[in-house]
């Protein structure tokens, strides 16, 4: 990752960080390896997870019915 600052704008350099991090999921992924995971928390997590994606992918893919 890399983020460029120009002319000395480190706010705005910081904020397309903070974006770039939080759309590659690394907030998310610190958070989760903060503390120790159970392996069946992680497995329900993981499934809980597939299901919002494939529920997601449902959405996206049925057309919009207009009535």
């Amino acid at each position: 990752m890399r983020i460029e600052v120009v002319d000395n704008q480190i706010e705005a350099a910081l904020k397309a960080l903070k974006k770039q991090m939080q759309k590659d999921g690394l907030f998310q992924e610190m958070k989760r390896r903060a503390h120790y995971e159970k392996p069946s928390a992680k497995r329900k997590r993981k499934q809980a997870q597939a299901r919002k994606k494939r529920r997601r992918a449902l959405q996206r893919s049925r057309p919009f019915d207009d009535d």
